[in-house]
Parts: structure tokens; C-alpha cells; sequence
């Protein structure tokens, strides 16, 4: 009886350790980190697609008001245009160069509507209409969340890359998450990072 005892009392101590160990070692923690990234980068592109999304409405609320300066509003419908068009591959953070591309669309596309915002200097009465004022608090409400989601991406992906490079993680990745990569993280310069700063 007390043999009996002994063995099964060996056996759960043995799959008590065995649990620990490979709770320790991040088996679960390493999907869970890559989710995250996962979620950080959809809200990236969610917070670009609001911004996209805003600029034919300042483009035609601009061009009612100022139609000779016809190379800004097309430099940024055409921006607007190149930046909705990059078509991203399913694993897009595994590609570092549609990663590239598609940061420096949106990089583009940014430095354009802060031209177009510049240019509305000279038009007291385009400053003062309603719509455009309406447009700009909203742009600006967008540029805010576009920082707010970048910076919530970075962070996620220092994370997670910590995560595939540090013992014992960096095993148990090569052992149950061999498909498993490091992501990529932003790399445009800071003028193109922060929001256009224009004063109305």
C-alpha cells in the first residue's frame, strides 16, 4: 500500500514539475506576446485608415476655397491613393520590406496633408468655415491616435522580440514556435512621426 502510495505521490511530483517547468519556460507567454503584436499592428493600420479616410473630404472642403493651389491637393490625393493602394501580404510583419513600403507610404502621405495644412495659411475664410475646422480637430484627433497605436506597436514588438532572444524563451521558441520570427518596428525619421503642427 505505502509502495502504491509512493509511486503515484513520484508521479505527481514529477508532472507537477514537469507542468512548472514548461509553464516557466514560456510555452504559452510566446504565442500570447505575438497576439499582442498582432492586435498593436491592427490598430496601426486601423488609425491610418481613419486618417485616409478623412483626407477626400479635406481635399474638396480645401479645393472649394483654394483651387489654384492644384499640386498640393493632387501631391496629396495621390499620397492618399499610393498609401490605401499598398497591398500588404497576409504576414506583412514577416516581410520587412512591405513592412518598409508601407511605412514610408503612409510616411508620404502624412508630410503631404502637413503641406496642404500650410497652404491653408493663406486663406482666412477656408480657415474660418466650419467643415475645414471640423476636418482639422478630426485629423488631429487621428494623428494623436496614430502616435498612441505606433508607440503601443513598438512597444509590443520590444516585447516580444526580448522575448525570442532571451534563455529560456529563445528555447522553447526554437523548439515549439520554430515559424516564429522577430517583427520589424518603425524607422521613419521623427519629423515624419509626430503630427503636422500648424497654428489657425
Amino acid at each position: 500500500m505505502s509502495s502504491v502510495f509512493a509511486r503515484t505521490a513520484g508521479r505527481l511530483a514529477i508532472l507537477f514539475v514537469v507542468g512548472f517547468g514548461v509553464a516557466g519556460c514560456g510555452i504559452n507567454k510566446i504565442p500570447a506576446k505575438d497576439e499582442q503584436v498582432k492586435a498593436a499592428w491592427s490598430q496601426v493600420q486601423n488609425q491610418y485608415q481613419r486618417r485616409a479616410d478623412l483626407v477626400p473630404n479635406l481635399v474638396a472642403t480645401v479645393k472649394g476655397y483654394a483651387a489654384q493651389e492644384k499640386s498640393v491637393l493632387t501631391a496629396v490625393t495621390e499620397a492618399r491613393a499610393k498609401a490605401t493602394q499598398t497591398v500588404l501580404p497576409a504576414e506583412a510583419l514577416n516581410n520587412p520590406g512591405a513592412f518598409r513600403q508601407y511605412e514610408q507610404n503612409q510616411a508620404q502621405l502624412g508630410g503631404a496633408i502637413s503641406r496642404l495644412l500650410v497652404t491653408v495659411e493663406a486663406y482666412p475664410q477656408l480657415k474660418s468655415d466650419q467643415n475645414f475646422m471640423a476636418l482639422q480637430v478630426q485629423l488631429e484627433g487621428t494623428e494623436n491616435r496614430i502616435s498612441v497605436a505606433r508607440r503601443d506597436y513598438i512597444q509590443s514588438v520590444q516585447e516580444y522580440n526580448t522575448l525570442l532572444r532571451t534563455i529560456p524563451y529563445r528555447w522553447t521558441a526554437a523548439i515549439f514556435y520554430p515559424e516564429l520570427k522577430q517583427y520589424p518596428t518603425f524607422t521613419t525619421t521623427e519629423r515624419n512621426q509626430s503630427a503636422p503642427t500648424v497654428n489657425f
